[in-house]
C-alpha cells in the first residue's frame, strides 16, 4: 500500500512532513492506527499521558476512513463533523488550542495526523486533570478518560461517581476494551504482549 506525504494545511507549515507522518490511504478500510505508533508515543509523552490510552482511542476512532479529501467532502455534507485521526470536534480543539497555545487551526487536523494525535493526547491530559482521583471501581482511569473523550468531561465525571453510561457510551467502552490488546501490539511494533500496561 503506497501512501503520499501529508500536504501542509497552510503554506509554510510542514510539521507533518518533517516528522515523516503519512496521509492515511484514500481506500476505505485502508487506515491502520498502528501506522502512527511513533507519532502516538511522541504525542503521548509530550502530553504526559499513556501511549496505550492514546493508541486505543485511535483504534476506537478508526470507524471511518481518515483522509483529507474525504474529510473535506464529509464537512461539506455535515459542517459540524469531527476531523483528523482522532475525530476531534471544533469546540474541543478550540479548548485544547487555547489551553496549550497551539498555533494551528481546527481545519489543520484533516491534513496533519501528527497534530491530530498531539491534540488528542493534550485533550486526554486535560480530562485527566479534571477526573477525581477516587472513582467507582468498575472502570479503570483510562476507561473513564476514554469515555470522557467520547462523551465529554461532565459525563466522564458523572460516570466516575457511578452514574451508568447510556447505550452509545457503553458501546464505546466495549470497543475500547476490545481494542486494548491490539493497541498494545501496535505500540510494541506488531509483537503480541503478555501484559497490557497503561
Amino acid at each position: 500500500m503506497t501512501e503520499r506525504p501529508v500536504a501542509a494545511a497552510r503554506q509554510g507549515s510542514g510539521a507533518a512532513e518533517r516528522e515523516g507522518v503519512r496521509t492515511p490511504p484514500l481506500r476505505p478500510g485502508g487506515y491502520e492506527p498502528a501506522d502512527y505508533a511513533a507519532v502516538v508515543v511522541r504525542g503521548a509523552r509530550e502530553a504526559g499521558v499513556s501511549p496505550l490510552l492514546v493508541m486505543t482511542v485511535l483504534h476506537n476512532e478508526a470507524y471511518k476512513p481518515h483522509h483529507p479529501l474525504l474529510e473535506r467532502l464529509w464537512q461539506w455534507w455535515k459542517p459540524g463533523a469531527s476531523f483528523g485521526l482522532a475525530n476531534m470536534h471544533r469546540a474541543t480543539f478550540e479548548r485544547v488550542r487555547r489551553t496549550h497555545g497551539l498555533p494551528e487551526r481546527w481545519q489543520d487536523l484533516r491534513d496533519d495526523p501528527a497534530l491530530a494525535v498531539r491534540s488528542a493526547a493534550l485533550h486526554l491530559k486535560d480530562l485527566d486533570r479534571s477526573l477525581p482521583r477516587r472513582h467507582v471501581r468498575r472502570y479503570t482511569r483510562d476507561e473513564l478518560l476514554a469515555l470522557g473523550y467520547n462523551t465529554g468531561e461532565r459525563n466522564m465525571r458523572a460516570f466516575a461517581r457511578g452514574v451508568p453510561p447510556g447505550p452509545m457510551a457503553r458501546s464505546y467502552l466495549r470497543r475500547f476494551r476490545a481494542h486494548r490488546e491490539r493497541a498494545a501490539e501496535a505500540l510494541a511494533g506488531g509483537e503480541p504482549r503478555d501484559t497490557v500496561t497503561g
